[in-house]
Formats: structure tokens, C-alpha cells, sequence
């Protein structure tokens, strides 16, 4: 497999956890480099792991995992967006704000935005296709447009607040049934 089409694939596998974690900026009314190095570390490492899971597992997990993986998807990124839209909504003193970029939000979002990569793993395991170079390169690049996504997103909230964190849940949202969506249409 060439260098450039490892790389198309690693773009295509970061756009999820790119919108995610733009969502999760808007969220966060200061994003701090520490919230940029947990989500592109946490979503990087997911997008690693992913593939090789995928591809050791092969053929035996995959018949299993294809028929249902985009509704998980589906569900752990709505369950996550509905919660944000509630927040929005919340009165401003019972607002409670979980931050996205710790504890089980994290390890959520980190699941549902690399679940296609476990698929590539087995699809690479099918066409005999080395896996290590091919993880390194699309944790990389999930890492850096994860960074990138919050930071952008925590521009955008601070400039609108509470519209923003509606958008960004309607997002989550979108980002699911987007999943869902390209699964039933394949």
C-alpha cells in the first residue's frame, strides 16, 4: 500500500474525531493546552489501536462487528450530543459542564470516532497489508486534526456560548447518523 493512499485513509479516518472534538471545544468555555493534548493523544491513540484490533482479529470478528457497528457509533455520539444539548438548555446555575476531554466522555468519544478504523484493520488483514506503518501514520494524523478541532472549536464558543454548544451537539449528532447513514447506503 503507498504512502499517499495510507494517508487518504488517515484523513478520511480523522474527519470523525476532527468534528468531535471541534463539538467538544465548544463546550469548554477556555480550552487549555492540556485539553489539546488529551483529545489529540486519547483520539490518536484510539485511531492507532483501532486498526490493529481489526486486523488481528480478521475475518472472524468482522461479519460480526460490520452489521452493527455504525448503530453503535450512532448511539454513543448521540448520547453524548443529546447530553450537551441538555446542558444548553440547563438554567446557568444548575448547569453542570462535564468536561469532554476527561473520563468516560473522553473514552466515549475516543470508541465511537474510531470505530470505522477497527473496520479498516480488518479490511487491510483481508488484503494481506502490513499493519504498523499504516496505524502510525493515521494516529498521527488523528492526533493533529483532533488538536486542531478543539482549538477551532474553542474560538467559536467563546464567541457564541450557548448557541455554540447547541451546534456542537447537533453536531455529535450529525456526525452519527452521518456514520449510520454511509453503513446502510454501502
Amino acid at each position: 500500500m503507498s504512502g499517499l493512499n495510507i494517508l487518504g485513509i488517515a484523513v478520511g479516518l480523522a474527519m470523525d474525531a476532527f468534528a468531535v472534538s471541534i463539538a467538544a471545544g465548544l463546550t469548554l468555555p477556555t480550552v487549555t493546552p492540556r485539553h489539546v493534548f488529551r483529545i489529540g493523544f486519547h483520539f490518536g491513540l484510539f485511531q492507532f489501536f483501532m486498526p490493529i484490533i481489526g486486523w488481528w482479529a480478521g475475518s472472524t470478528v468482522s461479519d460480526h462487528i460490520a452489521d452493527y457497528d455504525h448503530w453503535i457509533a450512532l448511539g454513543l455520539l448521540s448520547f453524548i450530543g443529546l447530553k450537551m444539548l441538555f446542558d444548553a438548555f440547563m438554567p446557568e446555575e444548575r448547569r453542570g459542564r462535564a468536561d469532554p476531554t476527561r473520563g468516560w466522555s473522553l473514552v466515549t468519544l475516543s470508541v465511537a470516532t474510531s470505530i470505522d478504523a477497527l473496520a479498516v484493520g480488518v479490511g487491510m488483514a483481508f488484503l494481506d497489508v502490513p499493519i504498523l506503518r499504516p496505524c502510525i501514520v493515521v494516529g498521527i494524523v488523528a492526533a493533529l486534526f483532533s488538536s486542531v478541532g478543539i482549538m477551532f472549536g474553542s474560538r467559536l464558543g467563546r464567541r457564541w456560548g450557548r448557541a455554540a454548544e447547541i451546534v456542537g451537539g447537533c453536531t455529535l449528532i450529525l456526525v452519527g447518523l452521518h456514520i449510520l447513514w454511509s453503513h446502510l447506503t454501502e
